[in-house]
């Protein structure tokens, strides 16, 4: 926890909000209330994390207190204080505070926190020398500093990369390095840590904690991850519907919560001590949820049982194809001999580092990368020759980014209706509306979601969207990157549970890609482990987690965030095994 030594001297919140709202007015002339009633205060030196579903309302907090919201946002009433300074809530600026020095902000999104045109070097630079007036050189040592300090390999050589040359966990250290690089005196941190595996993780929470402990910074939190929670922030919100139903010191919220909505999302927390059967869940869902995915399962079941896949010596390379006639560039083995099976109805864990080899074998498989060499069967069928065959039905891909992955100019009942029109599986344009409609139910949303387009929801309902998208083909084989990264526990648990279901009943096989080791704990039948492009250790769930043999299993294994520090709740009386 926080050194309180050095803060109480300073009586000055970092953060001070009274009684906002922040309303949005809809085409038809209503208002909705997007956060309601909301008071919460930041001293200089804490860490508050600000937990809830995702569309609770946290974001919301978050960009009206940095005059980020955008139209037809508008903060309706309530007072905002930066350092004491008030914010005018028609702009969101404060006079004296300049943003990027004194509030420093890490997105959710580092794909779009990035200039694409820029290297790393020009946008971390171009920052320090403007705010803090340093020389060239003064400003790519610190830049180097920063780079080290957030646990970015080679920065000598990333300075010079371009944000589409990193991974997504690489992208996102990038965003945190930029949001430190002029010591801000708060900094909002929007899921900072989704992307990044939990060696990385826990390098970044331990720097975030260093900065409120050592130089007094505040932090504003935004997370899902409970365990990050109880990792590193001082206090806690729980956000339920835009208002905060739960608020105190960590220990207390998270070892002892008071109303019923917090101790379901507590309770739906995985567990990386134990496996379970199912996850608990909070039973506030759409009630046509559980109906819809028996109807999702019932014509998955239709389409036959999973596919077995083979992955044999498989090697990725970039690069070494000169840009100039007669230049040498050297080649980049990402995926270096990797083999391993998936057997029909099994899923298949796939964890380590960012930048390890992951996301690049999965592309592989789904035919989105050609291999260097190396072969990928699935049902014993070489899946090079997928254009010609049934495999591009059976195999779907769930991608890592939510925001990437949807076409904005679609509105998202056409986009789930566009595969099932395209494979033939259904006769009209109305039954795969109809099909697209249950889809929704079935990961959580409501049926008029699909007369919207993605900019209108939040990272958590497009990531439910996209894996709602993927099971439209109902496919026999499924490949997860990193597919509950963007969702709060409790829909994670329902989301996990729905694809456990599907599995169970249809006999559907999955590679299943995360870096949450608790969540591949209670998923994955097998596991195997990768770093620097290869597989370390391949084993059973129980095998890995109870006797891991590599020390770099061991490394992992000792880095993942827990609750286990606090004392767990007991199970929510109205927590629902879905």
């Amino acid at each position: 926890m926080a050194n309180t030594g050095k803060v109480t001297a300073m009586t000055v919140p970092s953060l001070d909000i009274r009684g906002l709202a922040v309303n949005y007015e809809l085409a038809d002339g209503t208002v909705s209330a997007a956060v309601s009633d909301i008071d919460l205060t930041i001293m200089p030196g804490q860490i508050h994390a600000l937990v809830g579903e995702s569309g609770a309302g946290k974001t919301t907090i978050g960009n009206a207190l940095m005059g980020l919201l955008q139209e037809p946002g508008r903060i309706a009433e309530g007072v905002i204080r930066i350092g004491g300074k008030p914010v005018d809530t028609r702009t969101g600026r404060a006079e004296g505070i300049v943003p990027g020095k004194d509030v420093g902000a890490i997105f959710q999104d580092p794909m779009t926190s990035l200039n694409p045109l820029f290297t790393v070097e020009s946008q971390l630079c171009e920052t320090m020398r403007f705010h803090l007036g340093l020389s060239k050189r003064q400003a790519r040592e610190r830049a180097l500093s920063l780079l080290n300090a957030v646990g970015i390999p080679e920065p000598e050589r990333r300075l010079k990369s371009y944000p589409h040359q990193l991974s997504g966990g690489q992208r996102q250290r990038v965003v945190i390095a930029a949001a430190l690089c002029c010591d801000p005196r708060l900094i909002v941190a929007d899921e900072p840590t989704t992307a990044l595996d939990v060696s990385v993780q826990a390098q970044i929470l331990k720097l975030i904690r260093g900065l409120a402990d050592e130089r007094g910074v505040g932090v504003l939190l935004v997370t899902h991850n409970m365990g990050v929670v109880a990792e590193v922030a001082d206090h806690v919100s729980i956000m339920l519907k835009g208002r905060i139903v739960e608020s105190g010191p960590v220990d207390r919220v998270l070892g002892a919560p008071e109303h019923p909505y917090a101790r379901a999302l507590i309770g739906a927390v995985p567990r990386i001590d134990v496996k379970l059967d199912r996850l608990l869940a909070p039973s506030e869902e759409n009630p046509s949820a559980a109906a819809a995915r028996r109807k999702v399962r019932g014509a998955a079941g239709d389409e036959g049982g999973g596919a077995a896949l083979d992955v044999e010596d498989l090697r990725v390379e970039y690069g070494g194809v000169p840009f100039l006639p007669g230049g040498k560039s050297k080649a980049f083995r990402a995926v270096d001999g990797v083999s391993f099976s998936v057997k029909p109805g099994e899923i298949f864990g796939l964890v380590g580092e960012s930048g390890c080899g992951k996301t690049t074998v999965a592309n592989a498989i789904a035919g989105l990368v050609t291999p260097t060499s190396g072969g990928v069967r699935l049902s014993g069928e070489d899946l090079a020759s997928r254009r010609r065959s049934g495999a591009r039905k059976a195999l779907q891909m769930v991608f890592q980014d939510p925001y990437s992955a949807l076409n904005p100019r679609l509105r998202i009942r056409s986009a789930l209706a566009e595969p099932i029109l395209f494979y033939k599986l259904a006769a009209t344009s109305a039954e795969a509306a109809e099909d697209a409609a249950v889809l929704l139910e079935a990961v959580g949303l409501d049926r008029s979601a699909g007369d919207r387009y993605p900019h209108a929801f939040s990272g958590g309902q497009r990531q439910r969207i996209a894996i709602a998208r993927a099971l439209g083909p109902r496919p026999r084989f499924l490949v997860c990157d990193e597919p509950t990264s963007s969702l709060d526990v409790s829909v994670q648990a329902q989301i996990l549970n729905l694809l456990k279901d599907l599995r169970d009943v249809t006999g559907m096989s999955m590679l299943f890609i995360s870096h949450d080791l608790a969540v591949v704990r209670q998923m994955c039948d097998r596991i195997a482990v990768m770093k620097g492009g290869r597989i370390v250790e391949l084993a059973t769930s129980e095998g890995l987690f109870a006797d891991p043999q590599h020390p770099y299993t061991r490394e992992l294994l000792s880095f993942a965030p827990s609750l286990d520090k606090i004392a767990r709740p007991p199970a929510p009386a109205n927590g629902a095994s879905l």
